[in-house]
């Protein structure tokens, strides 16, 4: 006889230290995409869904690879289950990339004349006016700051 597949998903250890955060920045980004945009640029509606996933990687990572909190098997878990972005997280273990706020920021096929984001230019090196990223509406990424 086969084996029967349940729909339930087993939780590792220590999922119960993480899920309410977790959880509650999930409520947080349900809010953000119900939010409604009137008067706002077309561009700056997905800017609060792009910084609450911004907080849900960096959460992870920070439990993973800075305060060593959590088991490789519930890092993995949180990975898979969409917790975290995998690709933002693989970037921040790259030298110069520890502070990326999102993908977008950094392909050059997104921007003028091939090049990174406004906002992963150093803060020495730009002029006096404040920025925003048009992609997620950061306000500086770059690693020297």
């Amino acid at each position: 006889m086969p084996k029967v597949k349940t729909s339930r998903v087993k939780y590792p250890e220590g999922w119960e230290l993480i899920e309410p955060t977790l959880r509650e920045l999930q409520g947080k980004m349900r809010e953000a995409e119900n939010d409604p945009h009137d008067g706002k640029r077309k561009c700056e509606t997905l800017w609060p869904i792009f910084k609450i996933a911004h907080q849900k990687s960096r959460y992870v990572y920070d439990l993973y690879y800075r305060r060593k909190e959590i088991s490789k098997e519930l890092y993995e878990f949180c990975l898979d289950q969409g917790y975290a972005d995998r690709n933002l997280i693989a970037k921040w273990k790259k030298p110069g990339y520890e502070r990326l706020c999102c993908l977008r920021c950094m392909q050059p096929r997104d921007h003028n004349f091939a090049t990174t984001c406004v906002c992963r230019v150093p803060k020495q090196l730009r002029e006096e006016k404040v920025i925003e990223c048009v992609h997620c509406g950061c306000k500086g990424c770059a690693s020297g700051d």
